[in-house]
């Protein structure tokens, strides 16, 4: 068991300088994050000052650069609560289901009359038939256009249903179908909203459903909960539209088939448009920022093949007409087709920034909220709390750490001491992973990092003591140190696996500051293990080959 090859100790050395080499950007946090940030804003395209790119040379570029990321309760950031408005997408569905019931109406025309849609609720499309007679025969042409519920729930129903009252012929989703549109607009919300938080930098937030409809967004390193409010709320819901005409009237009524909609920089402009859309943001695969012939900003956009058939056989039949581009209820540009489009892609133009270019191109990707939200709690957590808390967690760490040194010093002597370096390495290799990993720590972090420095000892303890055992018993101090390691070895591995199982279940089952607790502690375990098992033994096999000793005290 003392016994080491070259290449064994090669590897556990190289091991333990990797993990250190790792652990030391977090040792100049601020500077290091410093070069990180400047890097990112480089690859944005963006302008950078000269005593930016000063600051971050400060860190040398052959050194990793990897962090552990700060939780919101030690860096600070931005809380909110949301609520999904899913009663929204009732109308947006029963809207884009308006051309389908009209061409299938049509084809009654000889039955029912001419048809016009009605307004109403907005959780019921509501159209006018004109022979009372023909009501049936409506209905029953309309129910052909219900699907089977997709969702386990509603196995057996239908997604629409028809009735009539007097002359309104009237459609709305069943209960069923309302309950699986709630579900996929949660989980397109909470999908929708990570990867928008992701995508422009920040470090792993926390977004949860909560209750039915409710959504919590914590985002370490935001500034403001406004700030953070104006990335999320911004619903970024594109759309192409046929142009009726043009308008200097802002109270211009269109009817039931049309809108008027403003012009994004053209104070006093209006469009009256179509309120059908040729094609949808839905139907995007991409987004990126360009710039034009001009050399303004813009962004580049590709359609999916639905798509991209859709809007070259638009612009094929429309050639000479104008084209809105809507954005969030405004036209951001309305160009006249010169010509069919039918490689699926195209360029969206205006008044950009670059800067807004890139971040219109992210909102674009992400896709379009699927329901409007309403926030009704929204919390900035200044630095200043943050950290209160890291010191907090610096002290208990420290006390924590010194206490078992110095425990450890005073029962063991100099093997103590050997145990002592290996803490120190085992601590280095612990932030080492989770700078590799870009895990989050909180303070439940920190708390598992107190943990793993009080469990780490505890490997050496069992085996320091199966040594003093065969000491007792007149064994060399060789063959003592030998069979201390061979019978600890199975009850550090059952101690450790059991805990390991623990912090995979809460890795598992929880969220949040649980799982950064269950990271830090099962990383702590692995880390653990191995400095005990093969760091103190490969100091006390150094130790041991250097001095020869005739007797040991342990």
């Amino acid at each position: 068991m003392l016994q080491f090859s070259l290449w064994q100790k090669i590897l556990i050395w190289s091991v333990c300088a990797l993990g250190i080499l790792f652990a030391l950007p977090n040792a100049f946090y601020t500077r290091v994050e410093i070069k990180n940030d400047i890097a990112e804003a480089l690859s944005k395209g963006l302008q950078i000052s000269s005593d930016d790119i000063t600051n971050s040379k400060k860190w040398p570029s052959f050194l990793p650069s990897n962090l552990v990321n700060l939780g919101l309760d030690l860096r600070g950031g931005a809380h909110l609560l949301a609520e999904v408005k899913v009663e929204d997408v009732y109308a947006q569905r029963l809207d884009a289901m308006w051309q389908e019931v009209r061409d299938i109406l049509r084809a009654e025309r000889n039955d029912i009359g001419t048809i016009r849609r009605q307004g109403g609720r907005d959780d019921q499309l509501r159209v006018k038939i004109s022979k009372i007679a023909g009501m049936d025969k409506a209905i029953s042409a309309v129910e052909t256009l219900a699907r089977p519920v997709a969702s386990l729930s509603g196995v057996g129903s239908k997604d629409i249903e028809v009735s009539s009252d007097q002359e309104i012929l009237i459609i709305e989703f069943s209960e069923a179908e309302k309950l699986a549109l709630n579900t996929r607009t949660m989980e397109q919300s909470l999908e929708i909203i990570r990867r928008r938080v992701d995508e422009v930098g920040t470090r792993e937030p926390t977004i949860q459903k909560q209750g039915e409809r409710r959504i919590l967004i914590q985002v370490p390193g935001i500034g403001s909960a406004s700030e953070l409010k104006t990335l999320i709320g911004t619903t970024a819901k594109l759309g192409f539209y046929k142009v009726i005409r043009q308008t200097s009237n802002a109270n211009e009524l269109g009817n039931a088939r049309t809108q008027t909609l403003p012009a994004r920089d053209e104070e006093g402009v209006f469009y009256v448009l179509d309120k059908t859309a040729v094609v949808t943001g839905e139907e995007l695969v991409d987004a990126q920022p360009s710039f034009n012939q001009n050399g303004q900003p813009s962004v580049s956009f590709r359609f999916n093949p639905g798509g991209a058939r859709k809007f070259g056989n638009y612009t094929s039949d429309n050639v000479g007409s104008l084209f809105a581009i809507v954005l969030d209820n405004e036209v951001i540009s309305a160009p006249q087709i010169r010509e069919a489009i039918t490689g699926g892609s195209g360029q969206i133009t205006g008044n950009f920034s670059v800067q807004e270019s890139s971040d219109l191109s992210i909102l674009l990707r992400a896709g379009a909220l699927p329901a409007p939200m309403r926030f009704e709690e929204e919390r900035t957590i200044g630095p200043e709390l943050g950290q209160d808390s890291i010191d907090a967690g610096k002290i208990a760490c420290m006390i924590a750490f010194a206490a078992i040194l110095i425990f450890m010093f005073l029962s063991y002597g100099l093997f103590g001491l050997f145990a002592n370096i290996a803490l120190i390495i085992n601590v280095s290799l612990l932030f080492g992973l989770l700078s590799i990993i870009g895990a989050t720590l909180t303070l439940p972090g920190i708390a598992g990092i107190v943990l793993t420095v009080g469990m780490a000892v505890d490997a050496n303890v069992l085996i320091f003591e199966r040594i003093k055992e065969e000491l007792k018993v007149a064994k060399t101090p060789y063959r003592a140190i030998e069979l201390g390691y061979e019978r600890a070895f199975s009850a550090i591995l059952d101690a450790n696996i059991t805990t390991f199982i623990a912090a995979l279940i809460l890795f598992l089952m929880g969220s949040g500051p649980v799982r950064g607790f269950s990271i830090t502690l099962g990383l702590g375990i692995i880390t653990s293990v191995f400095t005990a098992i093969y760091v103190t033994r490969l100091l006390i096999a150094v130790w041991f080959d250097w001095q020869r000793p005739k007797k040991i005290i342990v």
